[in-house]
Order: structure tokens, then sequence, then C-alpha cells
């Protein structure tokens, strides 16, 4: 839930009416979503799904990598702005929910260019050799810290990453959180802002995404 869309929903709505309107599928995807699975909260929000798409479209990018599935409505909005011969890898663990993904991404006009693998990130993560463009990610907030070591090393200069719920409904403004999700959140934060290799910006969209790019 956005930071609007509790204590301002009218102004939440009046975000929403003023920018692009998502796709079909996607649309089909968000009600699939609250009708079938028990989070339907977990899913990408309208202007949060905007933005990964333009910045998709800005990069036009070759290599994208996604940490947490989900339902697939974050991957599709990534997929708009892959280059001819690109390619998104997206992970997730849970095998339960996978048959919803894996529906829209053969409907999707870019089935051919998605890889969607049930997979643990950091396992993926330590294994691979390859180098991304462009990293969302949105899974595993305990893990954020860990996911932000392994994933440096897989990128170059003019590669962006994002994390999402980097504000996590204002608890990082709490001095000594007891919640670890919290705790490894901040962190993260911290790590980045310390970080002379990426110039970043938290954007206050949604729950907060961390916007890095790779100097």
């Amino acid at each position: 839930m956005s930071f609007f869309e509790e204590k301002n929903p009218e102004m939440d709505r009046y975000l929403e009416t003023h920018a692009s309107s998502e796709p079909e599928i996607l649309k089909k995807l968000r009600r699939e979503t609250f009708q079938k699975t028990t989070q339907p909260h977990m899913i990408s929000g309208y202007q949060q799904g905007r933005l990964l798409t333009m910045i998709s479209q800005m990069l036009q990018p070759k290599n994208v990598l996604e940490i947490g599935t989900f339902t697939g409505y974050a991957t599709l909005c990534l997929t708009t702005g892959l280059a001819k011969d690109g390619k998104i890898t997206t992970l997730d663990v849970n095998e339960d929910l996978a048959y919803l993904p894996r529906k829209y991404f053969q409907e999707s006009e870019y089935s051919n260019q998605i890889n969607f693998k049930l997979q643990d990130a950091k396992e993926f993560l330590r294994e691979t050799d390859e180098v991304f463009d462009l990293v969302f990610i949105d899974a595993d907030k305990e893990n954020y810290a860990e996911y932000f070591r392994l994933i440096k090393p897989r990128t170059k200069s003019g590669s962006v990453v994002l994390f999402d719920n980097v504000l996590w409904y204002g608890k990082v403004l709490e001095e000594n959180p007891k919640q670890r999700s919290t705790q490894v959140i901040k962190e993260l934060n911290d790590l980045i802002a310390k970080d002379d290799d990426f110039e970043n910006l938290i954007l206050p969209l949604r729950d907060g995404v961390n916007f890095l790019r790779r100097k």
C-alpha cells in the first residue's frame, strides 16, 4: 500500500488517473491476482508499473533480472522495453502460484524473451556469470542487503538497480527496530548511500523505491 493510498486516497486516485493507462493484459492479471491469491497487495502498484515500464523503455536493456515474480505484473512491465534480442530472467520460489505468471507470460507478445525460474535468488546470483542492465528486487526483504552485495558484481557502468519497499510503511524511521526485515532494509539503504560506485535516489512512490545507477 502506498503512503497516499493510506493517508490521502483522493491524492492516490488523482495520481493514477493522471498516469498512462495500463495495457489490457495487465488489467486482466491484476483482476485475477485479487481473485485467486491470498496476498494480492503484493502485486506491483499501478503507478509503480508505469515507472518500471518507462525505465525499461528508456534503457532498452538486453539483460534484465527480477527477484520476486509473484504473479508476473512487474515482469510484464519490464519486458516492454527489451531489446529485440533481449531477455528477462525472473526468479521466485512459490511453486503453488507459478501457474498464474506462466499463464500470462504465454499470452504476452514477449513470451519468448521471458525466462521464469523457480530458484532461490541467492543461489542463482552465486552461480551465474551474467551481467545485467536492469535489476528489480521485490522479494524476501530479510535478504535485501545480501542481494545488494551479490548483485553488485553482476552490474556494469550504466546498469540500473531498483529495490522495492525501502520505506517499509515508514518503519525505516524507527531508531531501534525489533523487526528483522526493518533492520535489513535500513541496512540496505545505508549500504547504498555509502557506496561510491552507485548514484541513487529513494523515490517516495508507493512504499518507496531505491533507484540506483552504476557509475
